[in-house]
């Protein structure tokens, strides 16, 4: 294990800091009422909320990106997630006394997420857990969303703190290899979407952390490894 100076800690958003899967599930799932067909319950909808549009559409209706009707289907669904984005919304347990214990330590975080800024920016406002954020950077901020390591390195560039003092928690596989792509320590949050049923040790983040506070312990041992 290497001893690892923290200067600032980047956080994806859905499945890590914020569990939007009822809103996400919601949203689609009245598209499938709109047009007669049955409700699906959300756990059905959960583990793939961390894909968006994408996970919600193949889902409900079995459709790909490369659907035909995808584009139209994508823009239904934003819709209808832009009119209720917050309803359900809440952070995960502990999520807030995790970054009140990075607060105590000075230590400035903030959000990199593939959500458009559409979205990002007033859920984020929304929610008193972000105002205390150093930045948001959406999937559109840079011109490559996650994997690609640009969003982290514009946060870090906000944040005016070398990539490679930051820390960055996700996930999902993308979140660790852009974060390792952008020289930064990684940390894997299990508890997130996809913790439960993938083997999330394959995806070679510098730890696993079961519980938002379980991030706290690692930066009181001054190591991630």
């Amino acid at each position: 294990m290497r001893p690892f100076d923290v200067q600032a800690v980047l956080f994806d958003l859905d499945g890590t800091l914020v569990d939007s899967a009822p809103d996400l599930g919601a949203a689609v799932d009245k598209m499938r009422c709109d047009r007669g067909l049955p409700s699906l319950p959300l756990t059905d909808y959960r583990p793939f909320a961390g894909a968006g549009a994408r996970g919600m559409l193949g889902v409900a209706f079995g459709m790909t990106p490369d659907h035909a009707e995808f584009a139209a289907m994508r823009e239904e669904f934003f819709r209808n997630y832009e009119s209720r984005m917050t309803e359900l919304t809440r952070p995960f347990a502990g999520v807030a006394d995790m970054l009140q214990g990075l607060r105590v330590r000075g230590l400035p975080w903030g959000v990199v997420t593939n959500k458009q800024m559409r979205f990002a920016a007033p859920l984020t406002r929304a929610m008193a857990l972000f105002k205390q954020a150093s930045c948001v950077v959406g999937g559109d901020t840079t011109p490559h969303p996650k994997p690609h390591p640009a969003p982290l390195l514009e946060a870090a560039r906000q944040l005016r703190v070398p990539a490679a003092a930051c820390l960055y928690v996700g996930d999902d596989e993308r979140d660790i290899v852009a974060g390792r792509a952008a020289g930064m320590r990684t940390v894997a949050a299990t508890y997130g979407y996809l913790g439960g049923s993938v083997d999330t040790v394959v995806w070679g983040a510098d730890a696993r952390i079961d519980s938002p506070l379980q991030l706290l312990d690692l930066l009181n041992r001054g190591r991630v490894a």
